[in-house]
């Protein structure tokens, strides 16, 4: 039996972004979570079959395709207050290194870089298995969170309250949802 080299242990996953999603959870008036998502989401993992931690992922968001369900909200979102998606049209995410934690869990630690700034953050993140799809493509599933301040990256826009706090809290839960098909 040959031995497989790193480059065949190392299998590509192209995001199937009909299949995937980027969402986030921001408190509104302090009292109740707002909730969008990101439309345009694309990008690639590199598994390494030997090795979960010589894999990587490369994550590239379309920040213009933000949705809260709410128009007016998703123009004031895209707008230098918050992503500045005129001068920043992206959102993306590179790995720096994958931690195995044992079982089908792992910690996704890399660059978020949302208006320019680029902040490390820790994904928590777990695989969901491999299936076969009805027209013979391999998939796999993958599922991440982390939490960020929305501050760190620029987006520092609000109004106080008067009862106390702010209109938008600056924690900004973030959940993924990836499928992604074999490549080559």
């Amino acid at each position: 039996m040959a031995l497989q080299t790193q480059a065949e242990q190392r299998t590509t996953w192209q995001i199937d972004a009909a299949h995937s999603v980027v969402e986030f959870a921001v408190k509104h008036l302090m009292l109740a979570t707002a909730k969008g998502r990101f439309a345009s989401v694309n990008g690639t993992v590199v598994a390494d079959e030997a090795d979960r931690a010589r894999s990587t992922v490369e994550v590239t968001i379309d920040a213009a395709s933000i949705d809260t369900r709410s128009e007016q909200r998703d123009g004031h979102l895209r707008s230098p207050d918050f992503l500045d998606v005129e001068r920043y049209p992206t959102i993306t995410f590179r790995s720096r290194r994958v931690e195995p934690l044992g079982g089908d869990r792992l910690r996704v630690a890399g660059d978020l870089t949302v208006r320019d700034v680029t902040r490390e953050v820790v994904l928590d993140a777990a695989f969901h298995g491999r299936a076969k799809d009805p027209w013979g493509n391999e998939r796999v599933g993958f599922s991440a969170q982390t939490t960020i301040d929305r501050r760190d990256f620029g987006a520092t826009w609000n109004v106080p309250l008067a009862a106390g706090g702010v209109l938008v809290g600056n924690e900004v839960k973030i959940g993924i949802e990836v499928e992604a098909v074999r490549q080559g």
